[in-house]
Parts: C-alpha cells; sequence; structure tokens
C-alpha cells in the first residue's frame, strides 16, 4: 500500500523561537515523518490573521492530506501517525466506506505548571474523556484533505483570529464530510501563564462566538458556545435581583478549582461579558 504523502501547516504570531523549536523537534521526531512542514508567520503577510494564515499555508501544500496544529502546543510523538491512519485504505475501507471524505479531530492534552495553570485547565479545555463521537475538532490538533478544505472554502477570514475553527467544521458539515475521532492522537497545549492572557483569551473566544453567530450547531444541537454565553448574562441578572446567590456562585467555584477556581470563574464571565458585548457591537457596526 502506498504510503499517504502528508503536510503539515502552521501559522504563527509573535511566538517565542523556544516554542518553535518545540514544535519541531516533536515533528522531526514523530513515528510517521511529515513530508512536508510549512509554517507561515503572519507578520510576514501584514500581520494577516491566523484563517487567512491557515489558508496561505494549505494553498502552498503540495500534498492531498493536510494535518494542522499550532505553534503553541507540542505534538505527542505518535500524533502524525494515529491523526492520519484513518486515511489509509484499510482504515478507508473498514470504518469510513468508499467515496466518503472524512475530517479527523485529534485531542489535546493540558499542560500546567502550578496550581493557576491546572485551574486554567478546567476553564480553557475539554477533557479527553469526552472526546465522543460527537467531538468537533479545534485547529490544535487536526487533519483533512485538500480537496475539502476547498469544497468547504477554507478557513473563514472574515472570522480572524476567534472561533474560525467552529465555522470551518459547521462549513465542512455542510460540505458532505464525515468527521472520525482520532482518540490516541494529542498534542500538549501550554496553559497561559499570567491571568492576563487567560482573560483575553476569554474575551477574543467570546467576541468571535459572537460574530459567528452560531445559535444552533447541527451536531451540538442547543450546545452552543452563544447560548451558554448568554446564560452568565442571565446569571448575573439574578445577582442584582437576589445578591445572596453570589454565595452560592462562590461555593461553586471554589469546588470546580479550589481557591483560583473562584479568580478565574469571575474573570471568565467578566472576559465573556465584554467579548460578546464587543463581537455584537461589531457586527451591527458591519451590517449598518
Amino acid at each position: 500500500m502506498a504510503k499517504q504523502l502528508v503536510s503539515v501547516c502552521i501559522t504563527t504570531y509573535n511566538e517565542k523561537g523556544e516554542d518553535i523549536k518545540k514544535l519541531l523537534d516533536a515533528l522531526n521526531n514523530q513515528t510517521l515523518k511529515p513530508d512536508e512542514i510549512i509554517i507561515i508567520d503572519a507578520k510576514d503577510y501584514n500581520n494577516c490573521s491566523r484563517s487567512k494564515g491557515r489558508n496561505i499555508a494549505i494553498k502552498k501544500a503540495r500534498n492531498e492530506i493536510i494535518a494542522i496544529t499550532d505553534a503553541g502546543c507540542v505534538p505527542h510523538r505518535d500524533w502524525l501517525e494515529e491523526i492520519t491512519k484513518p486515511y489509509t485504505e484499510v482504515a478507508r475501507r473498514n470504518h469510513i466506506g468508499s467515496g466518503i471524505v472524512i475530517v479527523v479531530a485529534g485531542g489535546y492534552t493540558m499542560v500546567f505548571n502550578n496550581n493557576f495553570e491546572k485551574a486554567e485547565s478546567i476553564f480553557l479545555g475539554v477533557n479527553s474523556n469526552n472526546m465522543d463521537d460527537d467531538f468537533m475538532p479545534s485547529a490544535r490538533s487536526m487533519a483533512f484533505t485538500k480537496s475539502m478544505w476547498k469544497k468547504a472554502g477554507g478557513f473563514p477570514e472574515k472570522m480572524g483570529d476567534t472561533a474560525e475553527d467552529t465555522v470551518f467544521n459547521i462549513n465542512l458539515i455542510k460540505a458532505g464530510a464525515k468527521f472520525v475521532v482520532a482518540k490516541d492522537a494529542f498534542v500538549d497545549w501550554q496553559m497561559p501563564r499570567k491571568i492576563s492572557d487567560f482573560g483575553f483569551k476569554i474575551y477574543r473566544y467570546a467576541k468571535g462566538d459572537a460574530i459567528s453567530a452560531i445559535w444552533w450547531h447541527p451536531v451540538k444541537k442547543w450546545q452552543t458556545h452563544n447560548l451558554k454565553i448568554l446564560t452568565i448574562f442571565v446569571r448575573y441578572i439574578l445577582f442584582a435581583i437576589f445578591p445572596w446567590l453570589i454565595l452560592f456562585y462562590f461555593f461553586y467555584a471554589y469546588i470546580k478549582a479550589g481557591f483560583w477556581g473562584i479568580v478565574l470563574q469571575f474573570t471568565s464571565d467578566i472576559s465573556c461579558i465584554i467579548g460578546f458585548s464587543h463581537g455584537i457591537l461589531q457586527k451591527s457596526f458591519k451590517r449598518s
């Protein structure tokens, strides 16, 4: 059986040299060697968005199979082998069926060095135990064919740097892709080292969710980020009416992640409210 040729595409922006080195070392030590590694530095393209950077990298790729991850991640040694397994002829014949184009969702492990970063992982990540058949891929760990990328219209460049993989996934579904979960394809994702970085990340996520306007998901149904964010607004309205409820909220946050859980819960909530409001306003101004 002929070896599948794979291009690994990465977009960077202001990444530390040591982080890029870790990523490249990890890719060069894979059990399945990438046939091509393409790194696009957004600064070299007029500070382009992450979506545009990804599209540029994929356009430059010579191979049909594309694997992507983020510059801040470090793939496990068998990541590329595991995330491309569904593209082998045997796997396609036995599990997918002839003629169906697939998208592969890999996983990620949250890396933390202290209790603060450990608490962040509870707010930012998805536990590997929750990688069921409906698990949607993140651009941190994902593979697809170049032809399907084209059919889906590429990564949505109007989204900028937030929620672009969510919108891309929905466009892939509309384009007829079948999603497969590669439960052994993992990258390590370092948690933010400062609370300001955590808050800004949540802010960007919420802003992107508002701009995406995804209220109904073809796979997740009503379990969308936008509807979850609306519950935060409702929560604080209730706190204004019944202030004593906030004591239970403190307790909930503490049970969730200890002392840092309380700090991060309110940081996350405030960042969500500001980011979502900013996204709604930005979307409204564009319409007008």
